[in-house]
Protein backbone atom coordinates (compact mmCIF):
# COMPACT_ATOMS: atom_id res chain seq x y z
CA UNK A 1 0.00 0.00 0.00
CA UNK A 2 0.80 3.22 -0.85
CA UNK A 3 -0.43 6.94 1.12
CA UNK A 4 -0.02 10.26 1.58
CA UNK A 5 0.98 10.18 5.30
CA UNK A 6 0.77 8.40 7.94
CA UNK A 7 -2.73 8.93 9.13
CA UNK A 8 -4.12 7.80 5.43
CA UNK A 9 -2.16 4.86 5.77
CA UNK A 10 -3.83 3.73 9.15
CA UNK A 11 -7.27 4.59 8.28
CA UNK A 12 -6.39 2.73 4.76
CA UNK A 13 -5.10 -0.62 6.58
CA UNK A 14 -8.05 -0.22 9.22
CA UNK A 15 -10.65 0.16 6.57
CA UNK A 16 -9.03 -3.16 4.52
CA UNK A 17 -9.69 -5.29 7.94
CA UNK A 18 -12.46 -4.08 8.05
CA UNK A 19 -13.71 -5.34 4.49
CA UNK A 20 -11.30 -8.57 5.50
CA UNK A 21 -13.50 -9.65 7.72
CA UNK A 22 -16.61 -9.26 5.82
CA UNK A 23 -18.43 -11.75 4.28
CA UNK A 24 -17.83 -11.79 0.27
CA UNK A 25 -21.12 -10.33 -1.32
CA UNK A 26 -23.21 -12.71 -3.49
CA UNK A 27 -25.73 -10.42 -5.29
CA UNK A 28 -25.32 -7.37 -6.89
CA UNK A 29 -26.28 -3.54 -6.52
CA UNK A 30 -29.74 -4.32 -7.40
CA UNK A 31 -29.96 -7.79 -5.36
CA UNK A 32 -29.42 -10.80 -8.12
CA UNK A 33 -27.12 -13.22 -7.12
CA UNK A 34 -23.40 -13.04 -8.47
CA UNK A 35 -21.96 -16.67 -8.44
CA UNK A 36 -18.53 -16.43 -6.86
CA UNK A 37 -16.14 -19.27 -8.97
CA UNK A 38 -16.55 -20.94 -12.46
CA UNK A 39 -18.84 -24.01 -11.48
CA UNK A 40 -21.24 -21.83 -9.94
CA UNK A 41 -21.31 -19.73 -13.07
CA UNK A 42 -21.52 -22.76 -15.68
CA UNK A 43 -24.64 -23.93 -13.23
CA UNK A 44 -26.35 -20.32 -14.16
CA UNK A 45 -25.93 -20.65 -17.35
CA UNK A 46 -25.32 -24.25 -18.49
CA UNK A 47 -26.26 -23.02 -22.41
CA UNK A 48 -22.73 -20.90 -22.11
CA UNK A 49 -19.91 -21.94 -24.07
CA UNK A 50 -17.46 -19.47 -23.58
CA UNK A 51 -15.36 -18.01 -20.32
CA UNK A 52 -13.55 -14.55 -21.03
CA UNK A 53 -10.88 -14.89 -18.12
CA UNK A 54 -8.99 -11.26 -16.94
CA UNK A 55 -7.01 -12.17 -13.67
CA UNK A 56 -3.40 -11.32 -12.63
CA UNK A 57 -0.85 -14.08 -15.07
CA UNK A 58 -0.44 -16.48 -12.34
CA UNK A 59 -3.92 -17.67 -11.38
CA UNK A 60 -5.15 -17.63 -15.00
CA UNK A 61 -3.60 -20.23 -16.27
CA UNK A 62 -5.54 -22.89 -13.85
CA UNK A 63 -8.88 -20.79 -14.34
CA UNK A 64 -8.74 -21.30 -17.86
CA UNK A 65 -7.88 -24.95 -17.11
CA UNK A 66 -10.96 -25.32 -15.22
CA UNK A 67 -13.40 -23.60 -18.12
CA UNK A 68 -11.51 -25.96 -21.17
CA UNK A 69 -12.54 -29.10 -18.77
CA UNK A 70 -16.26 -27.76 -18.23
CA UNK A 71 -15.93 -27.51 -22.31
CA UNK A 72 -15.72 -23.92 -23.11
CA UNK A 73 -14.01 -21.95 -25.61
CA UNK A 74 -11.48 -19.76 -23.52
CA UNK A 75 -10.39 -16.15 -24.35
CA UNK A 76 -7.62 -14.95 -21.64
CA UNK A 77 -7.66 -11.81 -21.56
CA UNK A 78 -4.75 -11.51 -19.15
CA UNK A 79 -0.31 -11.56 -19.82
CA UNK A 80 2.34 -12.36 -18.00
CA UNK A 81 1.38 -16.13 -18.34
CA UNK A 82 3.97 -17.87 -18.56
CA UNK A 83 5.26 -19.93 -22.01
CA UNK A 84 4.82 -23.22 -20.90
CA UNK A 85 1.12 -22.57 -19.34
CA UNK A 86 -0.08 -21.38 -22.72
CA UNK A 87 1.22 -24.17 -24.58
CA UNK A 88 -0.36 -26.78 -22.53
CA UNK A 89 -3.78 -25.18 -22.69
CA UNK A 90 -3.56 -25.00 -26.23
CA UNK A 91 -2.76 -28.14 -26.69
CA UNK A 92 -5.48 -28.83 -24.40
CA UNK A 93 -8.06 -26.99 -25.95
CA UNK A 94 -7.39 -28.65 -29.33
CA UNK A 95 -7.50 -32.09 -28.17
CA UNK A 96 -11.09 -30.82 -26.82
CA UNK A 97 -11.85 -29.29 -30.27
CA UNK A 98 -12.49 -25.64 -28.46
CA UNK A 99 -10.29 -22.18 -29.29
CA UNK A 100 -8.10 -21.31 -26.54
CA UNK A 101 -7.90 -17.41 -27.27
CA UNK A 102 -4.77 -15.84 -26.02
CA UNK A 103 -2.82 -15.27 -23.15
CA UNK A 104 -2.51 -11.91 -23.68
CA UNK A 105 -5.83 -11.66 -26.13
CA UNK A 106 -6.45 -8.48 -26.00
CA UNK A 107 -9.36 -8.29 -28.47
CA UNK A 108 -12.17 -10.53 -30.08
CA UNK A 109 -15.43 -10.44 -31.87
CA UNK A 110 -17.31 -13.72 -31.86
CA UNK A 111 -20.52 -14.11 -33.46
CA UNK A 112 -21.21 -10.30 -33.05
CA UNK A 113 -20.34 -10.10 -29.24
CA UNK A 114 -16.95 -7.39 -28.15
CA UNK A 115 -14.96 -9.17 -26.14
CA UNK A 116 -11.97 -7.26 -24.07
CA UNK A 117 -10.94 -3.96 -26.01
CA UNK A 118 -13.15 -4.42 -29.12
CA UNK A 119 -15.47 -1.91 -31.42
CA UNK A 120 -19.22 -1.81 -32.02
CA UNK A 121 -18.71 -3.29 -35.90
CA UNK A 122 -21.57 -4.10 -37.99
CA UNK A 123 -21.94 -8.05 -38.87
CA UNK A 124 -20.31 -8.90 -42.14
CA UNK A 125 -18.45 -11.48 -44.42
CA UNK A 126 -15.42 -11.03 -43.14
CA UNK A 127 -13.38 -12.46 -40.93
CA UNK A 128 -10.14 -12.18 -39.17
CA UNK A 129 -7.27 -13.77 -37.29
CA UNK A 130 -5.28 -11.69 -35.37
CA UNK A 131 -2.21 -12.04 -32.69
CA UNK A 132 -2.62 -8.23 -32.40
CA UNK A 133 -5.27 -6.36 -30.58
CA UNK A 134 -5.46 -3.24 -32.08
CA UNK A 135 -3.83 -4.56 -35.01
CA UNK A 136 -7.67 -6.19 -35.18
CA UNK A 137 -9.33 -3.00 -33.94
CA UNK A 138 -7.78 -0.43 -36.90
CA UNK A 139 -8.73 -3.72 -39.54
CA UNK A 140 -12.37 -4.07 -38.55
CA UNK A 141 -13.00 -0.57 -37.96
CA UNK A 142 -11.65 0.51 -41.50
CA UNK A 143 -13.57 -1.93 -42.83
CA UNK A 144 -16.65 -0.82 -40.91
CA UNK A 145 -16.36 2.81 -42.14
CA UNK A 146 -16.24 1.61 -45.57
CA UNK A 147 -19.63 -0.03 -44.88
CA UNK A 148 -18.55 -3.63 -44.83
CA UNK A 149 -18.53 -5.78 -41.52
CA UNK A 150 -17.40 -8.62 -39.99
CA UNK A 151 -18.42 -11.87 -39.15
CA UNK A 152 -16.19 -13.31 -36.42
CA UNK A 153 -12.38 -11.71 -35.06
CA UNK A 154 -10.51 -14.28 -33.43
CA UNK A 155 -7.75 -12.99 -31.35
CA UNK A 156 -4.85 -15.41 -30.61
CA UNK A 157 -2.21 -13.80 -28.29
CA UNK A 158 0.73 -12.13 -29.17
CA UNK A 159 3.05 -15.55 -28.71
CA UNK A 160 1.04 -17.37 -30.52
CA UNK A 161 2.61 -17.55 -34.04
CA UNK A 162 6.11 -18.33 -31.77
CA UNK A 163 8.40 -21.15 -32.48
CA UNK A 164 7.04 -22.69 -28.65
CA UNK A 165 3.23 -22.49 -29.36
CA UNK A 166 4.07 -23.49 -33.03
CA UNK A 167 0.30 -21.29 -34.27
CA UNK A 168 -2.22 -23.51 -32.66
CA UNK A 169 -4.52 -21.21 -31.87
CA UNK A 170 -4.27 -19.46 -35.51
CA UNK A 171 -5.31 -22.66 -37.46
CA UNK A 172 -8.05 -23.49 -35.45
CA UNK A 173 -9.66 -20.10 -36.11
CA UNK A 174 -8.79 -20.52 -39.62
CA UNK A 175 -10.42 -23.84 -39.38
CA UNK A 176 -13.21 -22.50 -37.69
CA UNK A 177 -13.62 -19.35 -40.04
CA UNK A 178 -12.55 -21.64 -43.23
CA UNK A 179 -16.11 -23.55 -41.61
CA UNK A 180 -18.30 -20.62 -41.22
CA UNK A 181 -20.61 -20.02 -43.91
CA UNK A 182 -21.45 -16.64 -43.54
CA UNK A 183 -17.19 -16.09 -43.72
CA UNK A 184 -16.46 -15.12 -47.50
CA UNK A 185 -12.69 -13.54 -47.10
CA UNK A 186 -9.98 -14.07 -44.33
CA UNK A 187 -7.06 -11.54 -42.97
CA UNK A 188 -4.65 -13.01 -40.50
CA UNK A 189 -2.74 -10.25 -38.40
CA UNK A 190 0.69 -10.71 -36.94
CA UNK A 191 3.71 -9.17 -36.39
CA UNK A 192 6.62 -11.71 -37.70
CA UNK A 193 5.99 -15.25 -37.36
CA UNK A 194 8.74 -17.80 -36.96
CA UNK A 195 9.71 -18.91 -40.48
CA UNK A 196 8.27 -22.68 -39.59
CA UNK A 197 5.20 -21.59 -38.16
CA UNK A 198 4.86 -19.01 -41.30
CA UNK A 199 5.09 -21.87 -43.75
CA UNK A 200 2.83 -24.28 -41.83
CA UNK A 201 -0.32 -21.40 -41.52
CA UNK A 202 0.57 -20.36 -45.10
CA UNK A 203 0.41 -23.67 -45.98
CA UNK A 204 -2.78 -24.32 -43.86
CA UNK A 205 -4.64 -21.20 -46.54
CA UNK A 206 -3.63 -22.72 -49.48
CA UNK A 207 -5.80 -25.63 -49.04
CA UNK A 208 -8.81 -23.18 -47.80
CA UNK A 209 -11.16 -22.32 -51.14
CA UNK A 210 -11.75 -18.51 -49.55
CA UNK A 211 -9.68 -15.48 -50.04
CA UNK A 212 -7.03 -14.27 -47.65
CA UNK A 213 -4.99 -11.21 -46.79
CA UNK A 214 -2.14 -12.12 -44.68
CA UNK A 215 -0.62 -9.14 -43.00
CA UNK A 216 2.68 -10.21 -41.12
CA UNK A 217 3.83 -6.57 -39.97
CA UNK A 218 7.25 -5.85 -40.74
CA UNK A 219 7.87 -8.85 -42.69
CA UNK A 220 8.86 -7.88 -46.44
CA UNK A 221 8.10 -10.73 -48.70
CA UNK A 222 7.09 -13.97 -48.51
CA UNK A 223 5.63 -16.73 -51.20
CA UNK A 224 1.88 -16.44 -50.65
CA UNK A 225 -0.72 -19.24 -52.17
CA UNK A 226 -2.81 -18.09 -54.72
CA UNK A 227 -5.48 -17.61 -53.08
CA UNK A 228 -3.64 -15.06 -50.28
CA UNK A 229 -2.77 -11.45 -51.17
CA UNK A 230 -0.11 -9.56 -48.89
CA UNK A 231 -0.29 -6.24 -47.01
CA UNK A 232 2.12 -4.25 -45.84
CA UNK A 233 0.11 -2.37 -43.50
CA UNK A 234 -2.97 -2.21 -41.40
CA UNK A 235 -4.57 0.16 -43.74
CA UNK A 236 -4.00 -1.93 -46.82
CA UNK A 237 -4.92 -5.35 -45.10
CA UNK A 238 -8.84 -3.79 -44.61
CA UNK A 239 -8.75 -2.61 -48.20
CA UNK A 240 -7.58 -5.55 -49.57
CA UNK A 241 -10.30 -7.48 -47.48
CA UNK A 242 -12.81 -5.07 -49.12
CA UNK A 243 -11.55 -5.45 -52.61
CA UNK A 244 -9.53 -3.29 -53.11
CA UNK A 245 -11.60 -0.56 -52.62
CA UNK A 246 -9.57 2.12 -50.57
CA UNK A 247 -11.16 4.81 -47.96
CA UNK A 248 -10.80 8.41 -48.82
CA UNK A 249 -7.53 9.82 -46.95
CA UNK A 250 -7.82 12.77 -44.61
CA UNK A 251 -6.21 15.81 -46.08
CA UNK A 252 -2.29 16.09 -45.74
CA UNK A 253 -1.66 19.24 -43.20
CA UNK A 254 -0.87 22.90 -44.02
CA UNK A 255 0.93 24.57 -41.53
CA UNK A 256 3.39 27.36 -41.28
CA UNK A 257 6.54 26.35 -42.10
CA UNK A 258 8.19 24.90 -39.02
CA UNK A 259 11.36 26.50 -36.95
CA UNK A 260 14.71 24.97 -38.65
CA UNK A 261 15.53 23.02 -35.64
CA UNK A 262 12.16 21.01 -35.85
CA UNK A 263 12.82 17.71 -37.77
CA UNK A 264 11.91 14.98 -35.82
CA UNK A 265 8.46 12.76 -35.14
CA UNK A 266 7.93 12.00 -31.62
CA UNK A 267 5.41 9.04 -31.93
CA UNK A 268 3.48 8.26 -28.65
CA UNK A 269 1.03 4.84 -28.81
CA UNK A 270 -1.04 2.78 -26.47
CA UNK A 271 -1.36 0.07 -29.37
CA UNK A 272 1.68 -1.77 -29.85
CA UNK A 273 1.18 -2.81 -33.05
CA UNK A 274 -0.29 0.85 -34.27
CA UNK A 275 3.42 1.58 -33.13
CA UNK A 276 4.92 -0.90 -35.20
CA UNK A 277 2.68 0.14 -38.47
CA UNK A 278 3.94 3.73 -37.98
CA UNK A 279 7.45 2.15 -38.11
CA UNK A 280 6.94 -0.14 -41.16
CA UNK A 281 5.64 3.41 -42.98
CA UNK A 282 8.99 5.14 -42.27
CA UNK A 283 10.88 2.67 -43.09
CA UNK A 284 9.26 1.89 -46.84
CA UNK A 285 10.34 5.62 -46.96
CA UNK A 286 13.91 4.48 -46.16
CA UNK A 287 13.15 6.67 -43.11
CA UNK A 288 15.04 4.82 -40.06
CA UNK A 289 13.19 5.13 -36.50
CA UNK A 290 14.10 4.44 -32.93
CA UNK A 291 12.07 2.15 -30.31
CA UNK A 292 11.06 0.80 -27.47
CA UNK A 293 9.37 -2.35 -29.47
CA UNK A 294 11.25 -2.11 -32.82
CA UNK A 295 10.33 -3.81 -35.86
CA UNK A 296 13.05 -5.52 -38.02
CA UNK A 297 14.99 -2.48 -39.89
CA UNK A 298 14.32 -0.15 -36.70
CA UNK A 299 16.95 0.67 -33.89
CA UNK A 300 16.22 0.08 -30.07
CA UNK A 301 15.72 3.36 -28.33
CA UNK A 302 18.15 4.40 -26.03
CA UNK A 303 17.29 4.02 -22.48
CA UNK A 304 15.36 6.61 -20.73
CA UNK A 305 15.48 9.39 -23.74
CA UNK A 306 14.38 9.63 -26.96
CA UNK A 307 16.74 9.96 -30.66
CA UNK A 308 15.77 10.58 -33.92
CA UNK A 309 12.25 9.41 -35.15
CA UNK A 310 11.04 8.05 -32.04
CA UNK A 311 7.93 5.49 -31.62
CA UNK A 312 6.95 4.27 -28.33
CA UNK A 313 4.44 1.80 -27.44
CA UNK A 314 2.95 2.62 -24.37
CA UNK A 315 1.57 -0.24 -24.04
CA UNK A 316 4.61 -2.29 -23.30
CA UNK A 317 5.31 -3.45 -20.20
CA UNK A 318 7.63 -1.48 -19.26
CA UNK A 319 5.08 0.98 -19.06
CA UNK A 320 1.63 -0.96 -17.80
CA UNK A 321 3.62 -2.73 -15.14
CA UNK A 322 1.55 -1.64 -11.73
CA UNK A 323 -0.61 0.28 -13.80
CA UNK A 324 -3.73 0.46 -15.61
CA UNK A 325 -3.22 0.49 -19.73
CA UNK A 326 -3.30 3.86 -21.93
CA UNK A 327 -6.27 2.55 -23.38
CA UNK A 328 -8.20 2.14 -20.31
CA UNK A 329 -5.99 5.28 -18.30
CA UNK A 330 -5.14 7.91 -21.65
CA UNK A 331 -3.82 10.29 -18.45
CA UNK A 332 -0.99 8.12 -17.90
CA UNK A 333 0.34 9.09 -21.52
CA UNK A 334 0.09 13.22 -20.53
CA UNK A 335 3.69 13.33 -19.15
CA UNK A 336 5.09 12.14 -22.30
CA UNK A 337 3.25 14.02 -24.54
CA UNK A 338 3.77 17.24 -22.25
CA UNK A 339 7.69 16.61 -23.13
CA UNK A 340 7.04 15.82 -26.56
CA UNK A 341 4.99 19.27 -27.53
CA UNK A 342 7.92 20.93 -25.04
CA UNK A 343 10.43 19.45 -27.50
CA UNK A 344 12.08 21.89 -29.68
CA UNK A 345 13.28 19.56 -32.51
CA UNK A 346 10.00 17.77 -32.49
CA UNK A 347 7.96 19.04 -35.71
CA UNK A 348 5.46 16.02 -35.41
CA UNK A 349 4.19 14.63 -32.59
CA UNK A 350 2.04 11.31 -33.23
CA UNK A 351 -0.72 9.84 -31.45
CA UNK A 352 -3.46 6.98 -31.59
CA UNK A 353 -7.06 7.34 -30.00
CA UNK A 354 -8.22 3.95 -29.39
CA UNK A 355 -12.34 4.28 -28.66
CA UNK A 356 -14.36 1.15 -28.06
CA UNK A 357 -15.28 -1.20 -25.18
CA UNK A 358 -13.15 -1.85 -22.13
CA UNK A 359 -11.16 1.58 -23.46
CA UNK A 360 -11.78 5.04 -21.39
CA UNK A 361 -14.74 7.06 -21.89
CA UNK A 362 -13.88 10.44 -23.45
CA UNK A 363 -9.84 9.80 -24.43
CA UNK A 364 -9.79 12.88 -25.82
CA UNK A 365 -9.89 14.62 -23.07
CA UNK A 366 -6.38 14.34 -21.52
CA UNK A 367 -5.08 15.16 -25.02
CA UNK A 368 -6.54 18.16 -25.21
CA UNK A 369 -5.44 18.70 -21.30
CA UNK A 370 -1.89 18.80 -22.25
CA UNK A 371 -2.41 20.80 -25.51
CA UNK A 372 -3.88 23.53 -23.33
CA UNK A 373 -0.60 23.79 -21.23
CA UNK A 374 1.21 23.23 -24.59
CA UNK A 375 3.82 26.11 -25.46
CA UNK A 376 2.35 27.95 -28.63
CA UNK A 377 5.56 27.32 -30.34
CA UNK A 378 4.65 23.87 -29.88
CA UNK A 379 5.22 20.57 -33.22
CA UNK A 380 2.26 19.83 -35.30
CA UNK A 381 0.06 17.07 -33.35
CA UNK A 382 -1.63 14.42 -35.75
CA UNK A 383 -3.87 11.78 -34.41
CA UNK A 384 -5.54 8.65 -35.95
CA UNK A 385 -9.16 7.64 -34.59
CA UNK A 386 -9.71 3.70 -34.43
CA UNK A 387 -13.35 3.86 -33.63
CA UNK A 388 -16.82 3.54 -35.00
CA UNK A 389 -20.01 5.68 -34.94
CA UNK A 390 -21.57 3.45 -32.64
CA UNK A 391 -18.92 3.52 -29.94
CA UNK A 392 -19.93 4.65 -26.78
CA UNK A 393 -17.29 7.58 -26.75
CA UNK A 394 -18.89 8.77 -29.95
CA UNK A 395 -16.52 9.17 -32.34
CA UNK A 396 -17.76 12.70 -34.38
CA UNK A 397 -17.47 14.19 -30.79
CA UNK A 398 -13.92 12.70 -30.39
CA UNK A 399 -12.99 13.77 -33.44
CA UNK A 400 -14.31 17.42 -33.29
CA UNK A 401 -12.88 17.47 -29.44
CA UNK A 402 -9.39 16.87 -31.12
CA UNK A 403 -10.06 19.37 -33.87
CA UNK A 404 -10.87 21.81 -32.01
CA UNK A 405 -7.55 21.61 -29.96
CA UNK A 406 -5.58 22.00 -33.92
CA UNK A 407 -4.94 18.59 -33.96
CA UNK A 408 -4.98 17.19 -37.48
CA UNK A 409 -7.24 13.93 -37.43
CA UNK A 410 -6.13 11.31 -40.09
CA UNK A 411 -8.31 8.91 -41.54
CA UNK A 412 -6.27 6.02 -41.14
CA UNK A 413 -3.08 5.34 -38.56
CA UNK A 414 -0.78 4.64 -41.48
CA UNK A 415 -2.24 7.87 -43.51
CA UNK A 416 -1.28 9.57 -39.71
CA UNK A 417 2.11 8.37 -39.90
CA UNK A 418 2.47 9.11 -44.02
CA UNK A 419 1.00 13.34 -43.28
CA UNK A 420 3.72 13.06 -40.98
CA UNK A 421 6.68 12.00 -42.68
CA UNK A 422 5.53 14.46 -45.57
CA UNK A 423 6.18 17.23 -43.30
CA UNK A 424 9.57 16.18 -41.94
CA UNK A 425 11.14 15.34 -45.10
CA UNK A 426 9.22 18.46 -47.33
Amino acid sequence: MRAINEGAGKAALAEADALLDRPSATTDEAGAYRPRGLAAAVAMLPDANLALISLPGEFAAEEARKALRANLHVMVFSDNVPLADEKALKLEARERGLLMMGPDCGTAIIAGAPLGFANAVPRGDIGIVAASGTGLQEVACLIAHSGSGISHAIGVGGRDLSDEIGGIATLMAIDALDDDAATKAIVIISKPPADAVARTVLERVGRSAKSFTICFLGLDTMALPENARAAATLRDAAELALGGKRRAASAAPTHAALGPGRRWIRGLYSGGTLCAEAQIVLRQANVGSFSNAPIPGAAALPSGRVAGHSLIDLGADEYTRGRPHAIIDPVMRRPHLAAALADESAAVVLLDVVLGYGAHPDPAAAIVGAMDAAPVDRPIVIASLCGTADDKQGYESQRARLQSAGIVVAASNADAAEQALAIVTR
